[in-house]
């Protein structure tokens, strides 16, 4: 062999062992995140809803676990991408001549958001709603009961919807630009209408974190103040001292006096409640008394 068939398969091989070597890092990148994805989703599932006598519905329910951590695991990767891809070009800048590091590089980049942005197109589009079917299906009426009617129910009901979302999207492209241009792009299904579904479905998502968000925030601060305790330090204990002295007071004066009230009293609650404030005032007067030794001891 002459040195330009030479020069021809070492660009061939160094291509396919670069293909191979994508290929085995996008596997292992996934199969990360879905182990983690699996563990995180079996820790916190409740055992009761995976749990039961028939067979059928516990294939039904593994399936669409499984379902789910895939796209938990595609969710995840594309959440993780962004700051991969700043983080190695980083990495790239700063050792640039370094071999090891050379794995890092562009194509592998690129191929990553083309594979995760075609399985979130695939989960989003046919993945989780066909999970949501699948466990919410019973079989046609008059069908075999198990698994192959509820597939076959399912992939009806995601046949149906996918028409619902194609006529939804036809006349949105209508109202908004009617053309035949527009009409006519619709029909490119990878190069304009998943992109197009894609950013509508990512806008609803946007404006559903921009409502939910807020109210969440609230209700977290709500259910924080009230697991807090309030620190004893700054607590009023003159204040709580009025208080119990004022209580016990008038449960004094209604034990002294049970004859001014209209309605019968249970003297023997009365006076439980007395004692129960006086214990109170006790114990308050004896925090106060060792906070006031323990300033006067600072001072």
């Amino acid at each position: 062999m002459e040195a330009p068939d030479y020069e021809v398969l070492s660009v061939r091989e160094q291509l396919f062992h670069e293909r191979i070597r994508e290929c085995i890092i996008s596997t292992l990148l996934f199969a990360t995140l879905y182990i983690l994805c699996h563990i995180f989703l079996t820790r916190f599932k409740k055992p009761a809803e995976f749990t039961t006598v028939d067979d059928a519905d516990a294939t039904v329910n593994k399936i669409a676990l499984e379902l789910c951590t895939f796209t938990l695991a595609i969710a995840l990767g594309a959440v993780l991408l962004l700051p991969f891809s700043i983080i190695s070009n980083e990495v790239l800048l700063s050792l640039p001549r370094n071999y090891y590091i050379q794995w890092l590089n562009g194509s592998l980049i690129h191929g990553l958001w083309n594979l995760v942005f075609l399985f979130s197109n695939l989960s989003l589009i046919f993945l989780m709603p066909f999970a949501y079917f699948f466990t919410e299906s019973e079989g046609f009426a008059g069908s075999r009961k198990g698994v192959l009617g509820r597939v076959y129910e399912t992939v009806v009901m995601l046949m149906l919807l996918t028409l619902l979302v194609l006529g939804m999207v036809w006349v949105a492209s209508a109202i908004v630009d009617n053309n035949k241009a527009s009409r006519e792009s619709l029909y490119d299904f990878w190069e304009y209408y998943l992109p197009y579904l894609y950013s509508c479905i990512s806008f609803l998502g946007v404006l559903l974190l921009l409502v939910c968000t807020p109210l969440g925030l609230a209700r977290m601060f709500s259910v924080t103040g009230k697991l807090l305790v309030k620190p004893r330090l700054l607590e009023d204990l003159e204040e709580q001292l009025y208080c119990s002295a004022f209580e016990e007071a008038a449960l004094t004066r209604r034990i002294c006096n049970p004859t001014s009230c209209w309605l019968p009293l249970d003297m023997e609650l009365l006076h439980r409640q007395l004692l129960a404030l006086q214990t109170q005032r006790v114990l308050l007067g004896m925090r106060q008394k060792l906070r006031t030794v323990g300033r006067l001891g600072a001072g």
